[in-house]
């Protein structure tokens, strides 16, 4: 049986203890998990972060404004800028974000600048790709790739769609990245499901917010 990895998606500081006590190998804060994760105000993020130090528990920030679409303005992306660069100061293990063009591509000129601002962190793009255009993916592994980003969160479709139907497509990525970067699956992955998608998938890492029973059920 494959020993799995598990990130636990969690809102605020609150099921953090818990989580932890219950075996989660990392964490990653979110807000409002209603809308997918937004940006954890500074406060909670500063008493999450120096508690997972603590417990020597990597922490990975998301970082996104609002809800909604992957397509921001100027102005967000500079509020993105500057949530990274406070995660930064905090000592943040690593950050999640995404940014596309309305047609559905990748925003590289976004991307560069929000890699740019995560320096001496991990990058994780995170459900954005499930956005893209699927005529877009191949590429944007290989340019996520090219640009040192050490993760992609994705739940191989919408996530309407329940996970066991979308493991063909997140088995693609998989194969297509061939060990070049970390293919992250979530979206529906709970206790109850994670040995099986591991197994069926080969992977070592899987996230969810209730990857581990008693955590946001």
């Amino acid at each position: 049986m494959i020993i799995i990895y598990k990130e636990v998606a969690v809102e605020n500081f609150t099921n953090i203890p818990k989580a932890v006590l219950k075996g989660a190998n990392r964490i990653e804060l979110n807000d409002n998990l209603a809308v997918g994760g937004t940006t954890p105000s500074l406060g909670v993020l500063t008493e999450a972060t120096k508690y997972l130090q603590e417990k020597s528990i990597p922490v990975v920030e998301m970082i996104r404004p609002r809800g909604g679409n992957f397509v921001y303005n100027d102005l967000e992306i500079k509020m993105m800028e500057t949530d990274l660069f406070e995660a930064q100061k905090l000592g943040v293990d690593g950050v999640a974000f995404g940014a596309l063009t309305p047609d559905g591509s990748l925003d590289e000129d976004a991307m560069e600048q929000l890699i740019a601002a995560s320096a001496g962190m991990q990058i994780v793009f995170h459900m954005a790709f499930d956005a893209l255009a699927e005529d877009n993916k191949k590429d944007t592994i290989d340019w996520l790739i090219d640009h040192d980003v050490d993760r992609i969160l994705t739940h191989g479709g919408p996530l309407t769609t329940p996970i066991d139907q979308t493991l063909d497509n997140i088995q693609k990525y998989i194969d297509y990245a061939d060990g070049r970067i970390v293919i992250l699956p979530g979206g529906g992955v709970n206790f109850k499901n994670a040995d099986e998608i591991a197994d069926k998938l080969g992977v070592k890492e899987l996230h969810g917010t209730k990857i581990i029973d008693g955590i946001n059920n």
